[in-house]
C-alpha cells in the first residue's frame, strides 16, 4: 500500500506552506506573491483556527493579485466535514484572485486525513467560479461531485482517490475541456467507493471531447487488466505522448492485449509502475518500445499478492 504526499510543486511553482499565526509573527519576510503555490491548511484534529480565518489572514498578508497557485491543504476535521466553506471562501475572494491559475483541494497526507477518509462535496462551483484556471486538482473520493461541466482554459485535471465515484467518472467524460492536456484520475477500487465499469471511461478513450489531450493516467485501479485491454483499440492512444495505466491491478491478462494491440511505440512514456505483471511480458515490453525510444516504468514496487482461502488477493497502491 502507497500513500498520498504532499504536492510540492504546483503550476510549475514550488508549494510553500503559509504559516500559522504564531510563526507568521516571527517571520521576516514572506516570498513574493507569485513566486511559489500557497498551501493553506488548518488542524484537522485540534484546530484552533478555521480554513476561512486562516485564507482570511493569508488575503491580508500577501498581494492576492499576483497569487498565482492556491493549494487547499487540510481542514478541520476532513473525516467528518466537506469543504463547504472553503468553497464559499474561495468563490468571495474570486475578484482579488484575478492571476490565479491552479487550484488543488485536498492535499492531505495520510497523517492528516487517509484519502478515502477525506470527505469532498461539489466542485463544480470552483470550476465555474474561476474560468481561468489552467489546472484543478483534489484529492478524496467520499462525497465526490463532479458534475459535467465547460471549461475552454483548462490545461490539467486531475482527480486522486482510493475509490472515485462512478457518476463523477461519467461526468468528466461528458465534459467540454477543448484546452485539456492533461488528464489524471486515480480510480480506485469499489472497497472505496469506486465503483465504475469499463463503460465510463470508453468516452475518455475514444477522445472526441478532448482533442487536445497528450497525457492520459487511468491508474489505481482494480480494473486495470480491463482498461488496458480497451486501450490496445482505443482511439486517443494514437495522439498520446503519455499513457499511464499504473497503481493498479493490473496482470499480465491486460498487459498482453495492451502490447498487442496498436502500436505504442510513438509514446515518450509508458508508466506501468506497482503491477502484477511477469518478468518475461515485462521483457517483451522493452524489447518493442524501450528501442524504440520509448521510456518505461515497469516497477513492481509494492505490489505484494496475498493468498488466502484458495484465492490471490492483489490491491492498488493507494485505497484506503
Amino acid at each position: 500500500m502507497s500513500y498520498a504526499r504532499h504536492l510540492r510543486e504546483s503550476y510549475g511553482l514550488p508549494v510553500f506552506d503559509f504559516p500559522e499565526a504564531e510563526d507568521l509573527k516571527g517571520l521576516a519576510a514572506l516570498p513574493e506573491a507569485d513566486a511559489v503555490a500557497w498551501r493553506i491548511s488548518s488542524n484537522p484534529y485540534d484546530a484552533t483556527e478555521s480554513w476561512p480565518a486562516a485564507f482570511a489572514r493569508f488575503t491580508a498578508a500577501v498581494d492576492t493579485t499576483r497569487v498565482k497557485s492556491l493549494v487547499v491543504g487540510a481542514w478541520e476535521e476532513a473525516y467528518d466535514r466537506g469543504p463547504g466553506d472553503i468553497v464559499e471562501a474561495l468563490l468571495a475572494a474570486r475578484d482579488r484572485l484575478p492571476a490565479l491559475r491552479a487550484l488543488f483541494l485536498g492535499d492531505m497526507e495520510s497523517e492528516e486525513c487517509e484519502i478515502s477518509w477525506i470527505n469532498q462535496g461539489d466542485v463544480g462551483p470552483l470550476l465555474d467560479g474561476f474560468p481561468e484556471l489552467e489546472e484543478f486538482g483534489v484529492r478524496g473520493g467520499s462525497g465526490l461531485v463532479i458534475p459535467p461541466f465547460t471549461h475552454g482554459r483548462l490545461r490539467s485535471l486531475t482527480v486522486q482517490t482510493g475509490g472515485m465515484p462512478a457518476a463523477a467518472v461519467r461526468n468528466v467524460a461528458a465534459s467540454s475541456l477543448p484546452a485539456l492536456e492533461h488528464l489524471d484520475l486515480w480510480l480506485g477500487t469499489d472497497n472505496y467507493g469506486g465503483d465504475c465499469v469499463l463503460t465510463d471511461v470508453e468516452p475518455i478513450m475514444a477522445g472526441d471531447r478532448l482533442p487536445a489531450l497528450r497525457h492520459l493516467a487511468l491508474r489505481n485501479s482494480d480494473i486495470q487488466d480491463e482498461i488496458a485491454a480497451a486501450m490496445a483499440a482505443a482511439p486517443v492512444v494514437a495522439r498520446l505522448a503519455h499513457l499511464d495505466l499504473s497503481m493498479g491491478v493490473l496482470t499480465d491478462q491486460g498487459g498482453t492485449a495492451l502490447l498487442g494491440g496498436q502500436p505504442l511505440t510513438h509514446l515518450t512514456s509508458l508508466d506501468l509502475h506497482h503491477n502484477y505483471l511477469s518478468d518475461p511480458l515485462k521483457q517483451r515490453f522493452r524489447d518493442t518500445l524501450a528501442g524504440a525510444g520509448v521510456r518505461l516504468d515497469l516497477d513492481r514496487g509494492h505490489a505484494d499478492e496475498d493468498e488466502w482461502d484458495g484465492r490471490v488477493w492483489r490491491f492498488v497502491a493507494v485505497g484506503e
